[in-house]
């Protein structure tokens, strides 16, 4: 990683006897698009707070290019925040929104029209330019805000859930349209969302928060293929991992129902070294129908009837009963089936994820 723009040392947040962050330390690098993720109440958007200088940690560290801004204003810290509900002045055209910091800032005004005229016209905001908020769409309104943000030059974006008032169709577009213009600037981004399709889409790395705890640092795809717990397994991933209570016992998986799935005997041994009890989990996407899989882990094959199906367009999410949960299924368009029909299925081994049944934490293989 190169050398981090932001960083958060041992940061620490109460509010009276409620401990909402603890012990956090990141490190976010030169233009990192940076994800705060996490269910409501998580944290994370306490942590965008302090960073921004809205809120002040209880101890710690908070540095932004290498200074230590805990004692500073949020105008003073390099910083700038998109919030969710938009914050634009009602009786301000788009031009007068986009302009008015800089304006507050003493900035020239021929400066300030040439920044504006840049944001205008990389947001495509241009025959909006003399509308009032209450003329645009949500969509053009978070287009609005973002340009307020960029034309002030600094370093460090800070977005607090930016698309949740949208519709789904104007958060997707909006994705799209943060992730260009994030390109293009080459700036720092640190993004909060609960939405963990935003996170995977957009981001360069995920911090996942719980009860104010960071379970997981990493890329999209390392919290997707490897997570450390099952807090993370279940979190990210939509539908979320399939689990179950298992039990090992002479090479075998035994579920609660009695199904049971042979091992190999590498992965025997290694499981045994933690106990005979934990918890197995696949994802939707590694439980297979199709004739080749069905026939290459033969010796495995299993048998369900199906409770439900949802018919998704590109895939099918299959649900039914198995090994003492409810189970779901991803498969292709073209493999159908309807309620009350008897399917085979197997998992595919080296798909599986184990956790502790008492810590949670992932088992290594």
């Amino acid at each position: 990683m190169s050398k981090p723009i932001v960083s958060l040392v041992n940061v620490e947040k109460w509010y009276g006897t409620n401990h909402v962050v603890k012990n956090m330390n990141i490190n976010i690098a030169e233009g990192e698009f940076l994800t705060l993720l996490g269910p409501s109440g998580c944290g994370k958007t306490t942590t965008l707070r302090m960073i921004s200088g809205f809120e002040l940690p209880t101890s710690g560290v908070i540095k932004v290019q290498g200074e230590s801004v805990e004692k500073k204003e949020p105008y003073q810290r390099d910083v700038n925040t998109v919030f969710q509900n938009y914050a634009l002045y009602p009786h301000m055209t788009v031009e007068k929104n986009i302009g008015y910091g800089l304006k507050n800032m003493k900035v020239p005004a021929d400066e300030i029209k040439k920044k504006v005229d840049w944001a205008i016209d990389i947001l495509g905001l241009e025959e909006y330019r003399n509308r009032k908020p209450k003329n645009l769409s949500g969509g053009q309104r978070q287009r609005v805000a973002l340009g307020r943000a960029i034309v002030k030059d600094q370093k460090v974006f800070l977005m607090d859930e930016p698309l949740s008032n949208l519709d789904a169709k104007l958060r997707v577009s909006m994705r799209n349209e943060i992730s260009k213009l994030h390109r293009s600037l080459g700036s720092t981004t640190i993004y909060v969302t609960h939405d963990q399709v935003e996170a995977m889409t957009m981001a360069d790395r995920i911090v996942i928060m719980k009860a104010g705890v960071v379970q997981q640092v990493g890329k999209p795809m390392e919290l997707y293929e490897k997570p450390v717990n099952k807090f993370v397994a279940g979190f990210i991933g939509s539908p979320q991992m399939n689990f179950y209570d298992v039990s090992i016992e002479d090479g075998q998986i035994v579920f609660s129902d009695g199904n049971r799935l042979t091992m190999k005997q590498e992965m025997a041994e290694k499981l045994k070294k933690h106990g005979t009890r934990m918890t197995l989990g696949i994802r939707g996407e590694d439980i297979k129908f199709d004739p080749q899989n069905l026939d290459i882990y033969k010796e495995n094959k299993m048998q369900a009837v199906v409770d439900n199906t949802e018919i998704m367009g590109n895939e099918n999410n299959i649900y039914f009963e198995f090994g003492g949960a409810v189970t779901i299924a991803r498969v292709s368009k073209y493999e159908l089936c309807k309620v009350g029909d008897k399917v085979e299925f197997v998992f595919v081994p080296h798909r599986m994820h184990f956790f502790d049944i008492d810590t949670e934490e992932a088992i290594e293989l």
